[in-house]
């Protein structure tokens, strides 16, 4: 408390021109800062500026999961501003409160088993359930699940608000989620073996793919009925009729105010300082807001109608079980675990402690058992899966700053910009071509994840092999998205049990990253090595 009085303890020495000025190339040097470790003094000032930077960093990966599921479409839940409002404000406070327990390490009375990293290891909801909710509400929709309006031929002209779609989501994802938890006292090594960077590479670029695709409809203008162009009713122009200076979906101002968003996201990147940085994508957003707002785009009614404050259980969902989704959750959190494991490793290498060593594997299974813990809370408070977000090593890298309690500073931010509802309505306020400039961006980088992981592989006879058979349905129904839709529709019976196992096999073919991780797995595990594969196995590691 003492030094709280003090400048030293106060600002201290921090080098914050190294922080804060501008990268101009060729003309800009800069020596790096002084590194502080995770258990070196931090003065006051420094780790508030640095936990809002870890902040920043995470805002635009935490929102977007929420903000898109929730939204207009026959994929998404189709809820009202005042449901959509919470889902975000949920979001940002439940990440503050669990990012806390996987930063926190201690270890578990009576075994020898740990809870936690003891890093700055924040978690946020993850990019990769996005495809298996956004395939579970298009079924609900098509099986009568969830409500909708059709005409007189039948197909759907309207689609309703669907909270329980939600609620069904949601209980999925906690009944899985103690696959993760057992995953968790498994050991790194045998993971590796049953999941290498080839089945992980696969996938992940597989989900982003698909997530590409997903933001690309948002950026022409969203990813509702409008995208069809009706030449009647209230989605005749994007989101709908309603919407202020609302246009046909893909018009070229819709266009230019994505690219917006994108090329200041390249331009923060190429002049900005350390930590414009790393808050790249939030303020590319926010000068699309500004310029959209300006000219007119902004739904200002949705800020003045949401409330002051908000918290978790405000809004509650009635909780389900979709059996449909259930195999290709379990894929899901195989994968969350993995790249857990490879998230936590790269934590401790810029965090400058050990990457090898019983420390170290305590660290990778207490951060998996937090994950697993985590996701299974996070259903309780009405939010999908967590995991370990990447992004944020990358400003432990940047500032040279490993402290814990820059951690806990990004927590308490995170929890008061999700309290305050007022701030993250203004996230529902944006147009959506101005969200799909920044979402594209963001889901491209899960894309370039996937290949990364897939650029460490030794591209043996073997890999290629496997990867051509992953990549045949896995590519192809990720483009071609209903290509095994048809071929079970031949039965027209009502038998509940039959009818779910269609819809099952129908959900693991047409998500191409299911299907590609199933043929993956099973390949890599029967397929014989060989001579080839054995001389790279010594020096074959998971990228970090």
């Amino acid at each position: 408390m003492r030094n709280l009085c003090t400048r030293q303890g106060w600002i201290g020495d921090y080098d914050f021109g190294f922080l804060c000025l501008p990268n101009l190339p060729g003309l800009t040097k800069q020596a790096p800062a002084k590194f502080i470790g995770i258990k070196d003094r931090l003065p006051l000032a420094v780790a508030i500026i640095m936990g809002f930077q870890h902040c920043l960093a995470m805002l635009a990966g935490v929102v977007t999961p929420p903000l898109i599921l929730s939204g207009p479409g026959p994929q998404h839940m189709n809820l009202d501003t005042e449901y959509r409002s919470y889902l975000i404000s949920a979001s940002l406070i439940t990440c503050g409160l669990l990012s806390m327990i996987q930063m926190t390490r201690w270890r578990i009375p009576g075994t020898r088993y740990y809870m936690g990293t003891g890093l700055i290891t924040v978690v946020g909801t993850s990019f990769t359930i996005m495809p298996v909710a956004e395939s579970s509400f298009a079924y609900m929709y098509q099986s009568g699940f969830c409500p909708s309006v059709k005409n007189a031929a039948g197909e759907i002209t309207t689609y309703l608000p669907c909270p329980d779609a939600y609620g069904s989501l949601l209980g999925t994802t906690m009944v899985c989620s103690v696959l993760m938890i057992l995953i968790s006292f498994v050991p790194a090594k045998m993971l590796h073996k049953l999941f290498p960077p080839l089945v992980t590479g696969i996938t992940v670029t597989l989900i982003g793919a698909h997530l590409v695709g997903s933001g690309l409809k948002n950026w022409g203008g969203g990813s509702g009925p409008c995208i069809t162009h009706p030449t009647s009713g209230n989605f005749t122009v994007c989101p709908n009729v309603g919407a202020p200076n609302a246009l046909p979906w893909g018009h070229i101002k819709y266009m230019g105010l994505g690219f917006l968003v994108f090329i200041s996201i390249i331009l923060f990147d190429i002049f900005g300082s350390h930590f414009m940085r790393s808050a790249e994508v939030v303020l590319g957003l926010i000068v699309g807001l500004i310029v959209s707002w300006s000219t007119g785009y902004v739904n200002t009614q949705v800020i003045n109608d949401a409330p002051v404050a908000t918290f978790v259980w405000v809004k509650t969902f009635k909780l389900g079980i979709y059996t449909p989704a259930i195999i290709p959750m379990l894929v899901i959190y195989m994968l969350i675990a993995v790249e857990s494991i490879g998230t936590i490793t790269a934590c401790c290498d810029v965090s400058g402690v050990e990457v090898s060593g019983p420390v170290f594997e305590t660290r990778i299974q207490g951060g998996v058992l937090a994950d697993g813990l985590n996701s299974l809370l996070a259903g309780l408070l009405t939010n999908p899966p967590m995991s370990t977000f990447a992004q944020n090593n990358g400003i432990v890298a940047l500032t040279r700053c490993a402290n814990l309690t820059t951690g806990y500073a990004c927590c308490l931010f995170l929890v008061i910009l999700g309290v305050f509802s007022k701030l993250a309505s203004v996230f529902l306020a944006i147009p959506e071509s101005v969200l799909g400039g920044m979402t594209t961006f963001l889901f491209a980088n899960v894309l370039v994840s996937g290949i990364r992981i897939l650029s460490y592989l030794k591209w043996t006879r073997r890999d290629r092999f496997i990867a051509s058979a992953a990549m045949t349905l896995g590519m192809g129904t990720t483009i071609k998205d209903d290509w095994f839709s048809y071929a079970l529709s031949s039965y027209k019976g009502t038998n509940t049990t039959v009818n779910g196992l269609i819809i099952s096999a129908e959900m693991i073919v047409n998500s191409g990253f299911t299907i590609a991780a199933l043929i993956a797995i099973i390949l890599n595990l029967v397929m014989p090595k060989e001579e080839e594969d054995l001389e790279h196995e010594e020096n074959d590691q998971h990228p970090v």
